[in-house]
């Protein structure tokens, strides 16, 4: 099968997810569709690892989300970010995740690559259908992949990973280890997104320190760095009022770290989780976050907040959260914007931030 017929596969299975935002598409990507035939997350049940580092097939939609800030030898600050997606095109698509057959695998693979400069905004996009073998996850040893790009384990679990993309003007190759225990987001991994009761699975590993090189334009960078992986799997994570999201993950000075969102809607959903020097993690309730958009910049066309204020009163926070380039726009299938960004105020740091449906 030619690479033409590939990509009409992929938008076609697109179009009938509505993650192209389409006439009928719910929220941003449609993530606010009904989930009726897919399994949906229930409370009260406990992550089982290695095995969720794995795929879920019979969720709706799943990813592998690492972001990274980084600094080079050149004494320059870099941001990057890997993401693998899966879709299910349809209920009972466990029965298909194997299925070499390309007409009847229910499965679509995405996989994003960025890298950001503070002069430059770089990206690419991978796509796959399920069946064809250039793109999954295994769990032993863990391994996530899209072509060549990959985020590969040394055993079943992500504790040590090597993580490569490549693009028409960029690429990165990091050696990522863990000094820190996984995050387990909301009640135990049970994270909640709307009022009405819509969530996810959910769990991060905050903790990675990073060694490696960028390839620039210019030329290769050595660099050091921290890093975060988020995996979110569900088969509707927005009601079907909300329109998308802000989410920040950020490290602080202190060693103190944080990830907090807000979803839009007909009101503000917040949520997020404290996480210590020392890795332990605490919930935030829902709404103690509060997030105040200070002010915006013009990204292809659309009014992006690219300088926010975050009040946490429970911790004494009160910061200013500002993009290191405010172009870092993701121009994908569906497109969001996706950059590093620098903390001022009560507590100083970095992070990185993630907005979708402007």
């Amino acid at each position: 099968m030619n690479a033409s017929s590939i990509c009409n596969l992929f938008w076609a299975g697109l179009l009938a997810i509505g993650v192209c935002g389409g006439a009928n598409a719910q929220g941003y990507a449609g993530l606010g569709t009904t989930a009726e035939g897919f399994a949906v997350p229930q409370p009260n049940t406990p992550l089982r690892f290695p095995q969720d580092h794995a795929a879920h097939p019979e969720y709706r939609i799943e990813w592998w989300y690492l972001t990274a800030n980084l600094t080079g030898v050149d004494g320059q600050d870099y941001g990057i970010q890997w993401t693998l997606f899966r879709s299910a095109l349809r209920p009972g698509s466990q029965d298909q995740e194997n299925d070499a057959n390309i007409w009847s695998n229910s499965q679509i693979w995405m996989g994003h690559a960025g890298l950001t400069t503070a002069e430059a905004h770089y990206f690419d996009e991978r796509l796959s259908r399920g069946g064809l073998g250039i793109a999954g996850v295994e769990a032993a040893p863990f391994r996530a992949f899209i072509d060549d790009w990959h985020m590969t384990g040394t055993s079943e679990e992500i504790d040590q990973i090597q993580l490569f993309a490549r693009g028409d003007a960029f690429a990165y190759d990091l050696s990522l280890i863990a000094d820190g225990p996984l995050v387990l987001q909301g009640n135990q991994g049970y994270s909640v997104k709307s009022a009405q009761g819509q969530a996810s699975y959910y769990y991060s590993q905050p903790h990675y320190r990073i060694r490696g090189t960028l390839q620039l334009p210019e030329g290769p960078v050595e660099v050091t760095g921290d890093g975060w992986l988020d995996r979110e799997w569900s088969s509707q994570p927005l009601a079907e009022d909300q329109s998308g999201w802000d989410w920040f993950s950020l490290r602080f000075d202190d060693g103190t770290k944080m990830m907090g969102f807000q979803l839009r809607g007909t009101d503000i959903f917040t949520s997020g989780t404290w996480i210590a020097a020392d890795g332990s993690a605490t919930p935030l309730e829902p709404g103690v976050l509060t997030t105040t958009a200070l002010s915006t910049t013009q990204v292809e066309g659309r009014d992006v907040p690219t300088r926010w204020r975050l009040q946490l009163p429970e911790r004494d926070l009160d910061i200013t959260v500002e993009a290191m380039n405010a172009n870092a726009w993701m121009g994908a299938s569906f497109p969001y914007w996706e950059g590093p960004v620098r903390v001022s105020g009560s507590a100083t740091g970095i992070g990185y931030l993630e907005m979708t449906g402007y």
